[in-house]
């Protein structure tokens, strides 16, 4: 389901390159290891080096397995430190059978440390959702330097955007379960949205389920179907009870939110419509400014 509160935005201007004339620590481009460049907030895993035109240039792969070429020399970090990428001293290729992937899909970068953490935030609706997003997104939010917040509930969304601020160096990626025409939590994100600074700094997306539970999909728990429970039920503790599992207070419904979380195991096992909204907010708050 595409939301009608996606918005385009731009990411934060880039930052000047600094000054790294003085005697810095020599870094070898050798494959696997990661640089950040400095101007363009690039980071990616060193997939070869060549020389092109008399320069010696380095490609770097990104997460989602893009690849940019930089000329060797200074303006790159390494775990946050400016260093000086080198020549390695021999190169060699990895086979392409030795290519790994994270849980979301994207390219394993070997090695790699989390990033300082950004300004710019995910927030999702409950503890529920952040733990889904973190078991099979975390690797990616960690090389970008994201963090993801549950904000226990969307009706004090609009006093959070408030008070958070958010701007061109402070986006929001903001993920509503439930978000459908004409329901409450539509006409929350539309007044969320009408805030100052909110325009092209937020990205309000959702998914059409009930709860974040459901966009697991049946066939990763061995269910032909999601259970339909009636109005009158407290929908969680409906789901538990056609489980067969207990369901009377909230430690059981933590139990039983465990037992769902243990069979996704990578991207797979979520319904596509999550995937896609999950990935575009994590490019809506990684994209620079070109």
């Amino acid at each position: 389901m595409s939301s009608s509160f996606d918005y385009t935005s731009w990411g934060p201007a880039a930052q000047p390159m600094k000054s790294a004339r003085k005697k810095l620590l020599q870094v070898p481009a050798s494959p696997g290891a990661v640089f950040e460049d400095v101007q363009s907030g690039w980071v990616g895993a060193v997939i070869r080096t060549e020389k092109s035109g008399g320069m010696h240039i380095m490609v770097l792969e990104d997460r989602r397995g893009k690849t940019k070429s930089f000329q060797l020399g200074f303006g790159f970090l390494v775990d946050g430190e400016p260093v000086e990428a080198i020549a390695p001293v021999a190169t060699a290729k990895a086979p392409a059978s030795s290519t790994q992937r994270t849980a979301s899909g994207s390219v394993k970068v070997a090695g790699a440390r989390a990033r300082v953490a950004r300004a710019s935030r995910i927030w999702v609706e409950g503890k529920h959702d952040a733990e889904l997003v973190e078991k099979v997104w975390g690797d990616d939010l960690r090389l970008e330097g994201i963090v993801v917040e549950p904000l226990g509930g969307i009706d004090d969304l609009v006093a959070a955007v408030r008070v958070f601020q958010p701007g061109p160096q402070r986006k929001l990626g903001v993920l509503v379960d439930h978000l459908v025409p004409h329901s409450k939590e539509s006409r929350i994100a539309a007044e969320a949205m009408s805030l100052p600074g909110a325009a092209g700094n937020v990205l309000l997306v959702g998914h059409p389920y009930v709860d974040v539970w459901q966009v697991i999909k049946p066939k990763a728990l061995g269910i032909a179907e999601w259970p339909t429970i009636p109005r009158n039920i407290e929908w969680k503790r409906g789901i538990l009870q056609a489980f067969g599992w207990p369901s009377a207070d909230q430690a059981d419904i933590a139990q039983g939110w465990q037992r769902l979380l243990s069979k996704v195991n990578s991207y797979a096992d979520l319904e596509p419509t999550l995937l896609a909204r999950i990935e575009e907010v994590i490019d809506f708050l990684t994209t620079e400014v070109s």
